[in-house]
């Protein structure tokens, strides 16, 4: 059934994610080929308290594909979060006659899109936009792909230094609770070792130093690469690369690449794949289908997911990497 929508408002919330404004050009040039009219609210969910938002036309998407970031901007919103936070915004939405509300961001910014949703009249869709991708419904996130890439040379440049001077060096990564950060970068750079929660809640230093030993005494001094999920170490990479260090007589090197992971232009696959679901959650908005759902991609195919569930954490990294970064580990300890 086809929904009576003539403006539609779109923001990007929580987190920045390569691909964000790919996603955002798409559902603008999507929007206007069916005569709709688009709203970009500023600075993430508290454009709409501020009603600090503009009309976006696509003169003004046409050439931002290849940029990072994201041109509305984003922010988080405490305002949301407030007791009578979310009928308020419903409120000011229903006042500037916004038919469907977009939101581009992560788990927390399809909470947002719950709260509001008991007070909205009008269809609220996600479209799944983090570097973490650790939504629920979409085997992969906008920005998940460029946030490897980044990583991945960082790590390659790293071994060349720590082949040079035969060091043991800790590259943390993003990702918060989960590890499909840690361990694609892990795998894809060659990494000795990658600690994610994956593997366990807390670092097992004992037996960390113990396949440092055993490299060495396997093929002699040299690099040592260790690729490691923030929040793993509550006392920071620095701290835990300092008792690497004076327990394995090896000096270990942190590198936390921090926010560097959500910068920069995203690669093609993010492009396509924020193309794909900006067009793909217009569509759907405009059949009547989208009310609460998640704009994802399963299987190369573009679907509909309860946003409800989107952070479920049922979600997994991949268990056949996981098993195989354990066994090589294995294979290397010495045997009773």
């Amino acid at each position: 059934m086809t929904q009576n929508i003539k403006r539609i408002g779109i923001l990007t919330s929580g987190g920045d994610a390569p691909g964000m404004n790919a996603a955002l050009r798409a559902v603008v040039l999507s929007a206007e080929a069916a005569g709709l009219e688009i709203i970009g609210f500023r600075h993430g969910f508290n454009g709409i308290y501020q009603q600090d938002y503009v009309r976006l036309e696509k003169a003004d998407v046409l050439h931002i594909i290849q940029l990072g970031g994201t041109i509305l901007k984003s922010a988080r919103c405490k305002q949301l979060l407030q007791a009578g936070g979310a009928a308020q915004a419903a409120d000011i939405l229903h006042q500037l006659s916004i038919d469907a509300l977009i939101v581009i961001g992560g788990d927390g910014s399809f909470r947002g899109c719950q709260a509001i949703s008991a007070f909205y009249r009008g269809q609220i869709v996600g479209i799944p936009g983090t570097i973490d991708n650790d939504v629920d419904g979409t085997d992969f996130t906008i920005g998940f792909a460029t946030a490897l890439d980044t990583a991945l040379d960082a790590i390659d440049k790293i071994r060349d230094t720590a082949d040079a001077f035969e060091r043991t060096f800790l590259v943390e990564v993003m990702g918060r609770h989960t590890g499909y950060l840690a361990l694609a970068a892990g795998i894809a750079g060659g990494a000795e070792q990658i600690i994610c929660p994956e593997y366990g809640d807390k670092v097992d230093l004992d037996d960390l130093l113990q396949d440092i030993s055993q490299l060495k005494r396997d093929f002699g001094a040299g690099s040592y690469i260790i690729v490691m999920a923030e929040t793993m170490y509550p006392a920071g990479a620095q701290a835990l690369a300092a008792e690497i260090t004076a327990r394995s007589g090896t000096e270990c090197r942190a590198c936390v690449l921090g926010h560097l992971q959500r910068g920069g232009s995203p690669v093609g696959s993010d492009r396509i794949l924020a193309t794909k679901l900006g067009a793909f959650a217009i569509e759907q908005l405009l059949e009547g289908n989208a009310h609460m759902m998640m704009a994802g991609e399963q299987a190369g195919q573009a679907v509909l997911y309860p946003l409800v569930l989107t952070g479920d954490k049922k979600k997994q990294a991949d268990p056949y990497l996981l098993k195989w970064q354990q066994q090589m580990l294995q294979q290397s300890e010495p045997q009773n």
